[in-house]
Protein backbone atom coordinates (compact mmCIF):
# COMPACT_ATOMS: atom_id res chain seq x y z
CA UNK A 1 0.00 0.00 0.00
CA UNK A 2 1.62 3.67 -0.95
CA UNK A 3 1.48 6.31 1.51
CA UNK A 4 -1.27 8.23 -0.35
CA UNK A 5 -3.44 5.13 -0.07
CA UNK A 6 -2.65 4.88 4.07
CA UNK A 7 -3.46 8.82 4.14
CA UNK A 8 -6.99 7.90 2.24
CA UNK A 9 -7.81 5.48 4.62
CA UNK A 10 -6.43 7.54 7.44
CA UNK A 11 -8.67 10.50 6.67
CA UNK A 12 -11.50 8.18 6.34
CA UNK A 13 -11.28 6.39 9.55
CA UNK A 14 -11.21 9.87 11.20
CA UNK A 15 -14.40 11.19 9.38
CA UNK A 16 -16.31 7.97 10.70
CA UNK A 17 -14.61 8.68 14.07
CA UNK A 18 -16.38 12.15 13.52
CA UNK A 19 -19.25 11.29 12.87
CA UNK A 20 -19.44 8.73 15.31
CA UNK A 21 -18.81 11.20 18.14
CA UNK A 22 -21.57 13.65 16.85
CA UNK A 23 -23.84 10.77 16.44
CA UNK A 24 -23.16 9.98 19.98
CA UNK A 25 -23.07 13.32 21.45
CA UNK A 26 -27.02 13.38 20.07
CA UNK A 27 -27.64 10.76 21.65
CA UNK A 28 -26.24 11.44 24.76
CA UNK A 29 -28.06 14.78 24.44
CA UNK A 30 -31.49 12.90 23.84
CA UNK A 31 -31.12 10.45 26.82
CA UNK A 32 -30.29 13.51 28.82
CA UNK A 33 -33.66 14.55 28.01
CA UNK A 34 -35.12 11.50 28.53
CA UNK A 35 -34.01 11.48 32.11
CA UNK A 36 -35.04 15.16 32.65
CA UNK A 37 -38.19 14.09 31.34
CA UNK A 38 -38.50 10.67 33.33
CA UNK A 39 -37.72 12.78 36.55
CA UNK A 40 -40.42 15.02 36.41
CA UNK A 41 -42.70 12.78 35.97
CA UNK A 42 -41.96 10.64 39.08
CA UNK A 43 -41.82 14.02 41.00
CA UNK A 44 -45.31 14.88 39.61
CA UNK A 45 -46.48 10.87 40.41
CA UNK A 46 -44.92 11.81 44.04
CA UNK A 47 -47.32 15.27 44.50
CA UNK A 48 -49.87 13.35 43.48
CA UNK A 49 -49.36 10.67 45.96
CA UNK A 50 -48.61 13.28 48.78
CA UNK A 51 -51.78 15.21 47.30
CA UNK A 52 -53.91 12.05 47.61
CA UNK A 53 -52.33 11.50 51.11
CA UNK A 54 -53.08 14.76 52.56
CA UNK A 55 -57.07 14.78 50.41
CA UNK A 56 -57.99 11.65 52.52
CA UNK A 57 -56.54 13.15 55.64
CA UNK A 58 -58.80 16.02 55.28
CA UNK A 59 -61.98 14.09 53.96
CA UNK A 60 -61.08 12.06 57.28
CA UNK A 61 -60.35 15.25 59.32
CA UNK A 62 -64.10 16.39 57.86
CA UNK A 63 -65.68 13.44 58.71
CA UNK A 64 -65.02 13.29 62.27
CA UNK A 65 -66.16 16.64 62.92
CA UNK A 66 -69.29 15.83 61.51
CA UNK A 67 -69.66 12.87 63.05
CA UNK A 68 -68.36 14.87 66.75
CA UNK A 69 -71.07 17.84 65.96
CA UNK A 70 -73.69 15.03 65.32
CA UNK A 71 -72.87 13.75 68.82
CA UNK A 72 -72.66 16.82 70.28
CA UNK A 73 -76.36 17.90 68.95
CA UNK A 74 -77.53 14.77 70.40
CA UNK A 75 -76.16 15.45 73.31
CA UNK A 76 -77.68 19.17 74.11
CA UNK A 77 -80.75 17.89 72.83
CA UNK A 78 -83.46 17.90 76.05
CA UNK A 79 -84.47 14.62 76.85
CA UNK A 80 -88.53 13.95 76.15
CA UNK A 81 -89.43 13.89 80.15
CA UNK A 82 -87.32 16.46 81.44
CA UNK A 83 -89.46 18.24 83.69
CA UNK A 84 -88.06 22.14 84.55
CA UNK A 85 -88.35 23.02 88.31
CA UNK A 86 -87.83 26.17 89.88
CA UNK A 87 -87.20 26.80 93.85
CA UNK A 88 -88.70 29.77 95.80
CA UNK A 89 -86.17 31.49 97.77
CA UNK A 90 -88.26 32.96 100.97
CA UNK A 91 -86.16 36.00 102.40
CA UNK A 92 -86.97 37.95 105.55
CA UNK A 93 -89.87 40.25 105.66
CA UNK A 94 -91.12 43.13 107.94
CA UNK A 95 -88.64 41.60 110.28
CA UNK A 96 -89.60 38.36 110.48
CA UNK A 97 -87.20 35.24 110.96
CA UNK A 98 -86.46 32.62 108.73
CA UNK A 99 -87.71 30.17 111.76
CA UNK A 100 -91.18 31.85 111.82
CA UNK A 101 -91.43 31.65 107.64
CA UNK A 102 -91.14 27.41 108.09
CA UNK A 103 -94.37 26.56 109.55
CA UNK A 104 -95.63 28.57 106.18
CA UNK A 105 -94.05 26.93 103.65
CA UNK A 106 -94.15 23.61 105.30
CA UNK A 107 -97.60 23.95 105.56
CA UNK A 108 -98.17 25.29 101.68
CA UNK A 109 -96.64 22.25 100.51
CA UNK A 110 -98.23 18.74 100.31
CA UNK A 111 -96.37 16.26 101.77
CA UNK A 112 -98.04 13.01 100.11
CA UNK A 113 -96.60 13.69 96.67
CA UNK A 114 -92.43 13.40 96.64
CA UNK A 115 -90.57 15.78 94.49
CA UNK A 116 -89.92 13.84 90.59
CA UNK A 117 -86.54 15.04 89.29
CA UNK A 118 -85.23 12.97 86.70
CA UNK A 119 -81.27 13.12 86.52
CA UNK A 120 -79.67 11.95 83.21
CA UNK A 121 -75.61 10.98 83.33
CA UNK A 122 -73.77 9.92 79.93
CA UNK A 123 -70.44 8.86 80.21
CA UNK A 124 -67.86 9.02 77.15
CA UNK A 125 -68.22 6.18 75.56
CA UNK A 126 -65.29 6.76 73.07
CA UNK A 127 -62.00 7.93 74.35
CA UNK A 128 -60.99 10.23 71.12
CA UNK A 129 -63.37 12.91 73.10
CA UNK A 130 -61.86 12.64 76.18
CA UNK A 131 -58.32 13.05 75.00
CA UNK A 132 -58.12 13.68 71.74
CA UNK A 133 -54.31 12.89 71.40
CA UNK A 134 -53.44 11.22 67.85
CA UNK A 135 -54.86 13.97 66.63
CA UNK A 136 -52.62 16.53 68.44
CA UNK A 137 -49.37 14.42 67.73
CA UNK A 138 -50.15 14.20 64.29
CA UNK A 139 -50.60 18.40 64.29
CA UNK A 140 -47.68 17.99 66.07
CA UNK A 141 -45.33 15.88 63.79
CA UNK A 142 -46.77 18.09 60.80
CA UNK A 143 -45.66 21.66 62.34
CA UNK A 144 -41.89 19.82 63.30
CA UNK A 145 -41.79 18.79 59.56
CA UNK A 146 -42.60 22.45 58.39
CA UNK A 147 -39.84 23.84 60.89
CA UNK A 148 -37.20 21.06 59.28
CA UNK A 149 -38.16 22.92 55.63
CA UNK A 150 -37.78 26.78 56.82
CA UNK A 151 -34.02 25.75 58.53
Amino acid sequence: MSESEKLEQLQNRKAELREESRSLEEEQRNLEQRVKVLEEKIAIEELRNRNKTKREAVDQLKSKIDELERRLEKTTEKPENFEATTETVLEPANGLEPEAIAPEISESMPEDEPEKEIVTVKAFEDQSLAEPEGIEESFRKQHEKKKRRLF
